[in-house]
C-alpha cells in the first residue's frame, strides 16, 4: 500500500499544515505532525502543503504472476455419499460459459469414497476433465484430509478459476483452500464474468445489499470464488457422455485428521424452500401469527411451502430456515406470491430469478411491484381469501 511521510524540517507552520487536510487527518503528537487513520489518502498535503513537507510513497509492485501457467477454470463436485448437489451442475453451466471467452477446459474435482462410477453422472453435463479422488479417508467431509487433496489438485493441475458451492461443506473448505493457496476468496457471488486474459470479474452484493461490489484479484491465481445454489442455471443433462475421468492419488499422510469421527445420524428428511416450485411469502403486511395459517392454506392448495422475510423469522414467527435473502435462502421457484412484502433489496436478491413473481401489497409504490411481473395493489386479508376461494371452485369444478 502507499503511505505518506511527513518531513518535520520542512514545516514553516503546523497548524498551516493542519488546516489542509479536509478529513482532520493530520494532528501534532509530542510537537510532531503525524498522519492518523482518518486519512483518506487524498493527497492535498502533498499539492498544497509546504514544499517537501509531505511525501507520497508508493510500495514497490510485486512481481506479475505468470497466468499462462494457470489454465482452466475448475468446480468443486459438493456430494454425500456420491450423490452431488445440483448446485455442482450450476457451476458447471457457468464455467462453461467463461471458458468459451478464454479457450480453455472445464475441469471437476471430486473427492470421496467409491465414487469412481458416480464420477461418470458429471460427464453428462460438459466437462471436459473430471479428476477423481477416491479413498477410505475421503468417505465424509473432514476439513484437513480435504483441505490436502484440494491443495494438490490446485498445483498439479493449476487451474487459473475455482468455483466453490456455497454449501455448508463449501463454506468452510473454500476459505481454508484460499489461505493454503495465499489466494483471494469472494464468497456468494451473484454475477461471474470472465476477461480474455483469465482475469475473473467477481460481483456481490455489500453494505446490506446498497452496493454491488466488484471484485478482482489479478496478480493472484487461482481465483477462487463460491456461489450459492439457484444463482446460476444449470446446463441440460446430455444422454450422450463427454470428457474423461482421471483417477487421482495422493500420499495417504496427508490425509490424517486431528478429528475424530466417532459416529454419523442421519437427520430427519425435510423440504427445503430452496427446492419447492410454488413459495408462498409473508412480509410485514402479515399482522398477527395466526394469520399464517391464510397463506399455508394458500400454500397446500397450489402445491406449495410458506416462506418468510427476514422481520418475520427475527420475531419467531418462522424459523430462519424458511427466510429469503441475502441474509437467508436463495430460492428460484417457478411460481412466488409475495403478502405484504415491501421488497428491500436484500429480499429481491435472494428471489428475483423466480418464474414468475405474483405482488400483492396495499403500497402501490412498494418496491417489490419493480420486480413481480404481476402486481397486486390490495389489501391481502381480502385478496387472499378470494383467491383460495377461486382456486376451490376451479379445482371442485
Amino acid at each position: 500500500m502507499a503511505k505518506l511521510i511527513v518531513h518535520q524540517e520542512c514545516i514553516p507552520d503546523k497548524n498551516e499544515l493542519i488546516k489542509i487536510c479536509p478529513f482532520g487527518a493530520m494532528e501534532v503528537q509530542d510537537g510532531a505532525v503525524v498522519i492518523n487513520a482518518a486519512c483518506k489518502m487524498c493527497r492535498l498535503c502533498v499539492k498544497k502543503g509546504p514544499k517537501g513537507a509531505v511525501e507520497y510513497v508508493e510500495d514497490k509492485k510485486k512481481p506479475e504472476i505468470d497466468k499462462s501457467a494457470w489454465k482452466g477454470i475448475a468446480v468443486y463436485a459438493d456430494h454425500v455419499d456420491g450423490n452431488i448437489h445440483p448446485v455442482t451442475y450450476e457451476l458447471i453451466g457457468k464455467a462453461k460459459e467463461m471458458a468459451a471467452v478464454t479457450k480453455q477446459e472445464v475441469y471437476v474435482l471430486f473427492m470421496g469414497k467409491n465414487i469412481q462410477e458416480k464420477s461418470r453422472e458429471i460427464l453428462h453435463y460438459g466437462a471436459d476433465k473430471v479428476f477423481v479422488y477416491d479413498k477410505e479417508e475421503l468417505a465424509r467431509f473432514q476439513i484437513e484430509p480435504y483441505t490436502a487433496v484440494f491443495e494438490d489438485f490446485i498445483k498439479t493441475v493449476k487451474p487459473s478459476s475455482i468455483l466453490v458451492g456455497a454449501t455448508t461443506v463449501g463454506r468452510q473448505l473454500a476459505p481454508r483452500v484460499a489461505a493454503r493457496m495465499k489466494t483471494g476468496l469472494t464468497a456468494d457471488c451473484t454475477i461471474l464474468q470472465m476477461n480474455e486474459n483469465t482475469d475473473l470479474s467477481q460481483i456481490r452484493p455489500a453494505f446490506g445489499g446498497n452496493i454491488m461490489a466488484h471484485i478482482k484479484t489479478p496478480n493472484h491465481r487461482p481465483q477462487i470464488a463460491t456461489v450459492r445454489y439457484k444463482i446460476m442455471n444449470a446446463p441440460k443433462r446430455s444422454e450422450k457422455e463427454t470428457g474423461e475421468i482421471i483417477s487421482c492419488d495422493i500420499d495417504r499422510k496427508k490425509l490424517t485428521s486431528h478429528v475424530e469421527v466417532l459416529d454419523i445420524l442421519p437427520k430427519e428428511k425435510e423440504t427445503f424452500i430452496e427446492n419447492s416450485d410454488v413459495l408462498i411469502v409473508a412480509g410485514r403486511g402479515v399482522k398477527k401469527e395466526e394469520d399464517l395459517k391464510l397463506l399455508k392454506e394458500l400454500a397446500d392448495l397450489l402445491g406449495g411451502q410458506v416462506a418468510c422475510t427476514r422481520p418475520m423469522a427475527e420475531s419467531g414467527w418462522l424459523e430462519a430456515k424458511y427466510q429469503i435473502g441475502l441474509s437467508g435462502r436463495t430460492v428460484r421457484p417457478k411460481l412466488i406470491i409475495t403478502c405484504g412484502v415491501s421488497g428491500a433489496i436484500q429480499f429481491v436478491a435472494g428471489m428475483n430469478h423466480s418464474d414468475t413473481i405474483f405482488a400483492i401489497n396495499n403500497d402501490p409504490k412498494a418496491p417489490i411491484f419493480k420486480s413481480a411481473h404481476y402486481c397486486l395493489i390490495g389489501n391481502l386479508y381480502e385478496i387472499l381469501p378470494k383467491l383460495i376461494a377461486k382456486i376451490k371452485e376451479k379445482r371442485g369444478a
